[in-house]
C-alpha cells in the first residue's frame, strides 16, 4: 500500500470523527459527558505525527472549537495545542500497541484538555470547576476513550494500528 492511499484513508477516518462530532453527538446526551470527536481525531492525528506537526494541528482544532464557543476564546487553542504536542511527544515515548495503553491515552488526552480549558478560561466559580474537573470531565473522558478504541478497532487496518490485548 502507498503513503499516500495510506494519508488518504487517515483523512477519510479525521473527517468523519470531526462530521459525527456535529451531527451525532447533540443527539448523545448531556453536552458535558459526550465524547469529543474533534479531540479523539486530533489523537488519532497526533499518533502518526511529529511534536509539531500535532502542535499546529491542535492549535487549528482549538481555534475552531472556540470560534464555536467564544466564551473563553483562545482557551481551546491553547488546550488543543498543548494535548496534540504531549500526545505525539508522548507517543514517542511510552506509546505500545495495547488497546489499554490506547484507551488511557485518550482518556488522559481528554482530561489534560478539559483542565487546561477550565484554568485558561476562567469562567466558571470554583465550585462549579470541581464539579467539571473531578466529575464530568472523567465521564467525558471515558466516553472519549470508549469511543476512541472502537475507532480503532473498526479502522485499524485503514490506520495500520497493530493491537495487542
Amino acid at each position: 500500500m502507498s503513503s499516500r492511499g495510506d494519508g488518504l484513508r487517515l483523512v477519510v477516518v479525521l473527517l468523519l470523527l470531526a462530521v459525527l462530532q456535529f451531527a451525532l453527538r447533540p443527539f448523545l446526551g448531556d453536552f458535558r459527558s459526550a465524547p469529543d470527536l474533534l479531540l479523539l481525531a486530533l489523537l488519532v492525528f497526533a499518533i502518526r505525527a511529529r511534536p509539531g506537526e500535532a502542535a499546529v494541528a491542535g492549535f487549528t482544532v482549538g481555534l475552531m472549537v472556540d470560534s464555536l464557543t467564544p466564551v473563553a476564546f483562545g482557551a481551546g487553542a491553547l488546550a488543543y495545542t498543548c494535548v496534540g504536542y504531549l500526545a505525539a511527544w508522548g507517543k514517542a515515548v511510552f506509546f505500545a500497541e495495547n488497546l489499554l495503553v490506547n484507551a488511557g491515552f485518550f482518556f488522559f488526552g481528554s482530561w489534560i484538555r478539559d483542565l487546561l480549558v477550565i484554568v485558561a478560561g476562567r469562567h466558571m466559580d470554583q465550585t462549579t470547576m470541581l464539579w467539571q474537573l473531578f466529575f464530568w470531565s472523567p465521564i467525558k473522558a471515558l466516553t472519549t476513550a470508549l469511543v476512541g478504541v472502537v475507532v480503532l478497532i473498526v479502522f485499524r487496518r485503514w490506520l495500520r494500528i497493530r493491537i495487542t490485548r
